[in-house]
């Protein structure tokens, strides 16, 4: 194979396997595989979702329609990327069905529904568990970091044979919304739309209580996060307090804020990782992570967006820095999500730079 060679993997239906755990059209679905094999296509990507896997009871797995599709790959001569989906399908750009998480996930949420990430006004938001809990033992004497690690051990015991058969060549992790390494600080289906700057997703009573310690200790208790003057889903940086030219953002109490906000995204994908290198140890697979690529409000002084979402970015601090150093640990690729992108084709009142934004991530994983 030639050094510069870049294989060619598809993105497979997001219901190839429907939310009652059954493989969909499977005469359909083979024709299909064979279309990609006769088309040169090196593999299939695959969301591998919780939802429908564990969604009876905690640990009770269902990998039969997962392990009849995974043989019809092989049978056709494909290889596969597989995604550990801990995120709901629904809400987000480009999701046109709907996979909750567990069913009895949600039955822990009705009762305490700070599982969930919030906004300051108190609006949950169900597509993933908050890193509040990842530690905390809420979910049948388990901590969300606990589940994770057992459905990944349980994925790999029950796919063995194709792991053994080099059927499998990648495995993305997932880290929150849309698999993305971030907060769901744009959920369209709260009413975001494109260019707002989003809100940040860390008023759950878990990460409250975390940020108020974290405060205590630099002997700060009055410190408090930003709440409304971080502005709304729709507004612009100009309009809010906290992210305007000189705003709030660049005091000394919001940058603790923000540097506990980022780092607590980079701790909870960091443990996730360290899980899936444990489970995956011997088997030929690299370990993948995705990082969402939020161009907009790029060249506004505050990067907003970026910020909203996890990702500590600011003309003169690297945001990303710190996720390539954490990624490098695990020798995981890195899946960025806006490099097709160009920066005439977004509206001038975003100040989006997705052309400076894939270079700046591309010097971070390059140095690296």
């Amino acid at each position: 194979m030639e050094a510069n060679y870049v294989p060619v993997y598809v993105m497979l239906p997001l219901d190839v396997i429907s939310t009652d755990n059954q493989l969909q059209k499977p005469d359909e679905l083979r024709e299909m595989l064979n279309c990609l094999k006769c088309a040169d296509v090196d593999g299939v990507m695959l969301d591998v979702w919780w939802g429908i896997v564990e969604n009876e009871g905690p640990e009770i797995y269902d990998w039969s329609a997962y392990q009849a599709l995974l043989q019809m790959i092989k049978e056709e001569g494909l290889a596969l990327q597989a995604i550990m989906s801990f995120h709901q399908c629904g809400g987000n750009v480009g999701d046109i069905i709907y996979i909750p998480i567990p069913k009895w996930i949600r039955e822990i949420g009705e009762s305490n529904p700070d599982i969930f990430y919030t906004n300051y006004r108190g609006t949950k938001n169900e597509e993933c568990l908050s890193l509040g809990v990842y530690n905390q033992p809420l979910f049948s004497g388990r901590t969300a970091i606990e589940m994770y690690h057992n459905y990944m051990k349980s994925f790999r015991e029950n796919m063995e044979d194709f792991l053994a058969a080099g059927l499998i060549k990648d495995i993305e992790v997932g880290l929150g919304p849309a698999g993305e390494m971030r907060y769901p600080s744009y959920p369209e289906a709260q009413g975001w739309a494109f260019p707002g700057i989003g809100e940040f997703q860390c008023y759950d009573k878990y990460l409250q209580e975390d940020f108020k310690e974290a405060a205590a200790e630099v002997g700060h208790p009055e410190w408090e996060m930003p709440g409304g003057d971080a502005g709304e889903y729709n507004d612009k940086p100009e309009s809010t307090n906290f992210f305007k030219t000189n705003g709030t953002y660049l005091t000394e109490e919001g940058k603790f804020f923000l540097k506990w906000y980022s780092s607590k995204l980079i701790v909870h994908a960091d443990q996730i990782l360290d899980k899936a290198n444990l489970v995956f140890l011997g088997c030929k697979v690299k370990l993948a992570a995705k990082v969402a690529g939020i161009h907009w409000w790029y060249f506004h002084p505050s990067h907003a967006a970026e910020l909203t979402s996890g990702y500590y970015n600011l003309t003169d601090r690297d945001g990303y820095r710190p996720i390539a150093r954490m990624l490098s640990r695990h020798y995981a690729i890195l899946n960025f999500t806006c490099a097709e992108m160009r920066n005439s084709e977004q509206p001038e009142e975003a100040k989006s730079g997705p052309e400076e934004l894939v270079q700046q991530v591309e010097r971070n994983f390059n140095i690296l």
